[in-house]
């Protein structure tokens, strides 16, 4: 008879995984509804204050509460570290990245971001957070992966290729003359804002170690971050009308963005990267891209190039290799109690040693005391 394994510890093994995906659907809706906010004229860089305020807000009753024992005392040198952790994930970043969605795509900008993964790999490498054994099967998965992932990148930036047509029952079409305004500069902020993303997911494991309240330390980011965007927005944009928002795509934009994707995201990927590590995280992110091209393509109509299909199968290829290499990696390393027990395995009476042990003890220190009175 074949052993049946529990579902409980599945579903404990595979937990990761499934949050994981569900942070990459909650991506997908983000990329429309900001590319729609901002077609109407909405300034990205007040989105991102806005944005962050919102998840600040409702991630700290969470955290006050939930974590009150739990958190540990903030010191100058961590408020410091969270300080760059939020610059380098809130205020910089994303104001670089939705500034490169204002002048390319949805389509594009989840394509040119699957290259965060290989740059976190590569970074995790040289810092000896990740592991290589070039001499295993799984780690050359590793290393061919992201080498394969990274030539799936040139791929469909580089080759374009035939047209394929728009879906003829898409709802909203979207035109290139009147969404992408400058796709040179574009470009060149979403590769710097993946370099800086990339460095912000190895910083989210070392900051966790030091400071492992998660919704405390998502409250932070989310606050400070918001700091350093409204600091940042007062610079370079001089409108005071652009601060005002419409009740409409505007305001549930804001609302969805800062619950969905800075709160409740934000919070999930900590407790993945504590879990599993931030490459892992970073893996997952060529699902979005596939979402991303199949609703632009039914829904809104946007014309897709055989390039970019081509190309997002390979970094898909290529990326779960590596996340095949690492998951082989877990289980060589993982102790020999921490292996999942089947159904049949939890039925069977574990034998208790210890009191057989004591008892054993006991007779034998009274041998020796009537050995003595002898």
């Amino acid at each position: 008879m074949a052993p049946v394994v529990c579902p409980y510890m599945v579903y404990m093994r595979f937990k990761p995984h499934l949050l994981m995906v569900l942070i990459q659907i909650g991506y997908t809706f983000l990329y429309f509804i900001t590319a729609a906010s901002f077609d109407h004229g909405m300034n990205p860089h007040v989105f991102v204050t806005y944005r962050h305020i919102v998840g600040g807000l409702v991630m700290f009753p969470f955290a006050y509460f939930l974590e009150r024992k739990v958190r540990p005392k903030f010191t100058l040198a961590l408020f410091l570290e969270i300080f760059v952790l939020s610059l380098l994930g809130v205020s910089l970043t994303l104001n670089i990245y939705f500034a490169s969605l204002k002048y390319t795509s949805p389509t594009f900008v989840t394509s040119i971001a699957n290259t965060i993964p290989s740059l976190t790999f590569l970074i995790a490498v040289i810092l000896r957070l990740e592991t290589v054994d070039v001499m295993s099967p799984h780690g050359i998965a590793k290393v061919f992966g992201t080498l394969l992932s990274l030539a799936g990148v040139m791929t469909m930036t580089l080759y374009r290729g035939p047209t394929v047509q728009s879906f003829p029952g898409a709802s909203v079409h979207i035109r290139s003359d009147s969404v992408h305004k400058n796709w040179t500069k574009g470009s060149i902020l979403i590769v710097a804002s993946c370099i800086s993303w990339s460095i912000w997911f190895i910083m989210q494991g070392i900051t966790l170690k030091k400071y492992p309240a998660q919704l405390s330390l998502t409250t932070w980011i989310n606050c400070v971050g918001a700091a350093q965007s409204a600091v940042f927005t007062v610079i370079i944009e001089h409108k005071q009308a652009a601060w005002s928002i419409s009740y409409n795509n505007e305001f549930w934009s804001i609302l969805y963005a800062g619950i969905v994707c800075s709160g409740i995201t934000i919070f999930v990927q900590l407790w993945c990267i504590k879990q599993k590590g931030p490459v892992f995280v970073t893996m997952f992110s060529p699902l979005a891209t596939s979402l991303v091209a199949v609703m632009a393509y039914f829904i809104l109509g946007e014309t897709l190039h055989v390039g970019r299909i081509l190309g997002a199968v390979i970094i898909i290829i290529g990326l779960y290799l590596v996340l095949w290499g690492k998951d082989i990696d877990e289980n060589h390393s993982r102790p020999q109690d921490q292996v999942i027990l089947t159904g049949d395995e939890l039925k069977k009476p574990k034998i208790q040693m210890e009191p057989l042990a004591e008892s054993q003890v006991l007779e034998t220190d009274l041998e020796k005391k009537g050995a003595i009175v002898g």
